[in-house]
C-alpha cells in the first residue's frame, strides 16, 4: 500500500515549547480525496524547530508502518529535514545526527520513500496538529541549562509581540555581520573591494559559527558574494550542516572614488559632497551608490527569501549597511537610522517580516559570543 506523509514541527523560541503533527493519508485517491489512515502529534518540551520536524517525520514514518505501507511519499515544509533525509546535504550537528538515524530506521521499516518539499501553506493538516500539541504542551516548557534569553536564535517566541497586531507566521531574518578585515581595522570605507578576513576576523566567525550551531534552529544560509561575508557564512553554514547561498543583492554599499578611504580623508577631498551624504540618502560618492538605491536592492533580496523561506529561520551574513537596512524596514523608520546606528563586526540581529506585513525586530548588535 501507498501512502502520503505529511509532517510538521515546530518551536515558539527556537529552542522553546515545541511540538510535532504528522498525518498519514492514502495515496489511492490523492490529492483530490484525502483519506486518513492515521494521525499523531505530541509534545515534546523544549527543543528547537528543526528537532520538532524530524521528530515528526520518525512519527509519520512509524504510523505508516503500523498501517502496512510498503512505500511513502513524505511531503513537509523543512527544507533542511527533506534534503538530509534525501541524501543532497550532509547531516553535521550534533543534535540532528541520532534522529536522522531514526528516521532512516523508520523508512526501512515501510520500503520505498521520497521526501518532496512543500510550502507551509500546502502542509496545513499537520501544521494545525503540530500546534495542537504545543497549545497541551506550555507546562512543559523550560529555560534550558545555561540559556541565555538573548541569543539571536532564541531571543523570543516565534508569535508576534501582542502589541503589533501582526498575524502568520514570520521569516525570521539571523542577521550576521562579516568578521574583521585590514579595512575595518583602519576604520576605512570598505564596499565593493573583497578584502579577505584578518586572523582576528576568522576567529570571530568561528565564534559566530559556534553560538549559531549551538543554538540551531537555521533553516538556510544566504550570503553577500564578497569573500568577507562568504567566509563568515561557510563557517556559520558547517556548524549548521546547511549550505551557503548567495545574493548579489546583499553586497555591501559601492563607496565609488572613497573606497579605502577614512572618513576624515573622504571628508577633505570632497567637503561639500560628504557633507551632503551625510544627510541625504538620495546622495551618492562619485561614481557609486547612494543608500536609497542600496535599499531598493536589499528589499529585492528579503522578499526573495521570504519567498523562499516562508516561516522559516534564515541566516543572512552581510554588511553593515545592508543589515541596519533590514533593521530599518522592520521597524519602519527613516533613513537617519544609518547614521544613529552602531553595528559591532561579527555582531548578530534578528529581525522578523510576517505575511500580513508587520514586522518586528527581536535583537540588534548583540556580540556575547565575542567575549
Amino acid at each position: 500500500m501507498k501512502v502520503i506523509v505529511e509532517a510538521d514541527g515546530g518551536s515558539r523560541g527556537n529552542p522553546g515549547v515545541a511540538g510535532y503533527g504528522a498525518v498519514v493519508l492514502d495515496a489511492s485517491g490523492y490529492p483530490d480525496e484525502r483519506t486518513v489512515l492515521a494521525e499523531c502529534a505530541e509534545g515534546i518540551g523544549h527543543a528547537t524547530n528543526n528537532v520538532a520536524e524530524y521528530r515528526g517525520l520518525i512519527a509519520g514514518l512509524e504510523a505508516a508502518a503500523a498501517q502496512g505501507a510498503t512505500s511513502a511519499a513524505v511531503h513537509m515544509d523543512s527544507k533542511l529535514v527533506v534534503e538530509q533525509m534525501s541524501g543532497r546535504w550532509k547531516v553535521k550537528h550534533p543534535d540532528m545526527i541520532p534522529l536522522a538515524d531514526r528516521a532512516r530506521k523508520a523508512a526501512a521499516r515501510v520500503g520505498a520513500v521520497s521526501y518532496t518539499w512543500i510550502p507551509r501553506a500546502q502542509n496545513g493538516h499537520a501544521d494545525r496538529l503540530a500546534n495542537e500539541a504545543m497549545d497541551g504542551n506550555k507546562e512543559q516548557a523550560a529555560t534550558p541549562e545555561g540559556g541565555d534569553g538573548q541569543a539571536a536564535t532564541s531571543a523570543s517566541a516565534r508569535s508576534a509581540p501582542g502589541w503589533t497586531g501582526a498575524t502568520g507566521d514570520p521569516c525570521r531574518l539571523v542577521l550576521l555581520r562579516h568578521g574583521q578585515t585590514a579595512l575595518s581595522v583602519e576604520r576605512r570605507y570598505s564596499g565593493r573591494g573583497d578584502a579577505p578576513l584578518t586572523e582576528a576576523g576568522l576567529a570571530q566567525a568561528a565564534a559566530a559559527a559556534r553560538r549559531i550551531g549551538a543554538r540551531g534552529g537555521i533553516d538556510a544560509v544566504v550570503s553577500s558574494p564578497l569573500a568577507r561575508a562568504r567566509a563568515t557564512a561557510e563557517a556559520a553554514a558547517a556548524s549548521l550542516g546547511v549550505p551557503v547561498g548567495i545574493d548579489d543583492d546583499l553586497i555591501e554599499t559601492d563607496f565609488g572614488e572613497w573606497e579605502g578611504l577614512t572618513f576624515r580623508e573622504a571628508a577633505q577631498q570632497y567637503p561639500e559632497l560628504h557633507a551632503r551624504w551625510l544627510g541625504d540618502p538620495t546622495v551618492a560618492p562619485p561614481n557609486g551608490e547612494s543608500f536609497t538605491q542600496v535599499a531598493g536592492r536589499v528589499a529585492r533580496a528579503r522578499a526573495r527569501v521570504a519567498a523562499e523561506h516562508p516561516g522559516a529561520t534564515v541566516l543572512l551574513v552581510s554588511h553593515v549597511t545592508p543589515i541596519k537596512l533590514v533593521l530599518r524596514a522592520a521597524l519602519d523608520v527613516g533613513y537617519p537610522l544609518l547614521y544613529k546606528l552602531h553595528l559591532d563586526l561579527a555582531s548578530l540581529s534578528v529581525a522578523e517580516f510576517y505575511p500580513d506585513g508587520g514586522s518586528s525586530v527581536r535583537l540588534v548588535n548583540d556580540t556575547a559570543h565575542l567575549g
